[in-house]
């Protein structure tokens, strides 16, 4: 009996082990080929053309930065045609640009990014609960560290369809994803871990109305796109909008509706490829010496947005606003956000601040390929697995993790036999 016992103590050793050595070994992509075979820009080209061909997409737009300047851009359109300059829904991106924009009201002293949040608010107050809402703050929300469980997600309202006011949403979003309670409050204690919000988004987007005195979209036309030159960029779109809206797309490849939101700071952004460029630039010196942050945010305040705020099994993740995708050579990070909607919108932004090299991706029709394309140029680039390239490998992980186990029983059970027959 003793001697079985030691063979299973050493048989879960040993799986433990295999398990721990494969995890490690996805992290640093062992188990992984780039996307393009060749380190150049036409190699990574061809294989985004490839991938293209393998799916449905509706719309696609794809800009590729070296050291702050374009190096090329790929269109493709399943109908009416797309360019640099036609304007497409770009999902939970937004939150980073709205990031950008709230970063600024601290620069002009309108907002302490540690103070409660409920001190600038008068229209709406988070609900009391297990938890001390005085501990939600700017830092926290913008940083998914404010104990909100709201787990939202916003599916949007069809057209014809009232939307919200954001005190309503706030209070119960009738647009929440599915499963979802759409309930803006805290169940967890503040500062005491990561977890994703849209409502946080949509409270800031309350706060930024309140201590600005303007309608979001307002504020952020006013305070971010105007002085970036970001023309055809809005948080509401209608006819009188700038532009050409791209056409929204089922997978099936069915024309799908034009969802409208309450939520504007967390998933309304609307904006075009050349004006994300501009955006993208804002990060890194302008080639006429414009500074970092085009004296909308100081530099100081830009690196701020990319510091660690935000951890998930002890790696750094999220800044404020602003996902850490990898390490960069120099430790700081290849930065950015991505987003993702129903009918399917994916979009996906990956900078490096110490090379200014880069990708941004806008598309409909697929749920993921941006998010893919994007997590493929990182690795092609660097070698590195991000943030988000991890989880798409993990059943191959999962299954080499499987075929490690099997041998590992069936290696101890003969050797176990064997050693009994001598």
């Amino acid at each position: 009996m003793k001697k079985i016992l030691l063979y299973i103590f050493g048989v879960l050793v040993a799986m433990a082990a295999w398990a721990s050595l494969v995890f490690f070994a996805t992290l640093n992509g062992c188990f992984h080929a780039p996307l393009a075979e060749q380190p150049t820009a036409q190699s990574f080209r061809e294989a985004t053309e490839e991938e293209l061909n393998n799916q449905f997409v509706g719309n696609f737009a794809l800009a590729v930065l070296h050291d702050g300047t374009v190096e090329y851009e790929t269109f493709h359109s399943a109908g009416k045609p797309v360019d640099r300059n036609t304007v497409f829904q770009v999902a939970s991106l937004s939150k980073w640009v709205s990031a950008f924009g709230i970063v600024k009201l601290v620069e002009d002293g309108k907002l302490d990014l540690d103070a409660p949040v409920g001190q600038y608010l008068r229209r709406w107050q988070l609900p009391p609960g297990t938890f001390d809402n005085e501990q939600v703050t700017v830092r926290r929300l913008l940083s998914h560290t404010a104990g909100l469980t709201d787990g939202l997600g916003y599916s949007g309202f069809e057209p014809g369809t009232p939307v919200q006011s954001l005190e309503q949403s706030l209070t119960h979003a009738a647009d929440a994803d599915e499963g979802v309670n759409g309930s803006v409050h805290v169940g967890l204690a503040p500062g005491s871990t990561f977890r994703y919000s849209g409502g946080g988004y949509t409270l800031l987007q309350l706060l930024v109305e309140e201590v600005s005195g303007q309608p979001f979209a307002t504020y952020m036309k006013g305070s971010v796109f105007e002085p970036l030159g970001m023309t055809l960029s809005t948080y509401r779109w209608d006819e009188t909008s700038a532009g050409v809206l791209a056409e929204f797309y089922n997978r099936d490849g069915t024309r799908a509706k034009h969802y409208r939101y309450t939520a504007l700071a967390a998933t309304s952004l609307y904006t075009s490829l050349a004006d994300l460029e501009l955006f993208f630039q804002a990060h890194l010196h302008g080639k006429n010496s414009e500074p970092i942050g085009r004296n909308i945010i100081t530099p100081e305040n830009v690196q701020m947005m990319r510091k660690p705020h935000a951890q998930q099994m002890g790696v750094d993740i999220w800044g404020l606003g602003t996902v850490l995708y990898a390490l960069t050579d120099n430790y700081d990070f290849i930065i950015g956000h991505d987003g993702k909607s129903t009918p399917p919108v994916n979009t996906a932004v990956r900078l490096n601040p110490e090379t200014g090299d880069g990708i941004i991706i806008l598309e409909t029709g697929s749920p993921l390929l941006a998010t893919k394309l994007a997590s493929e140029w990182v690795f092609w680039k660097t070698g590195q697995v991000d943030t988000f390239l991890f989880p798409m490998l993990l059943p191959k992980t999962i299954q080499i993790i499987g075929a490690g186990w099997g041998i590992i029983i069936v290696g101890t059970i003969v050797a176990g036999i064997m050693r009994r027959r001598k």
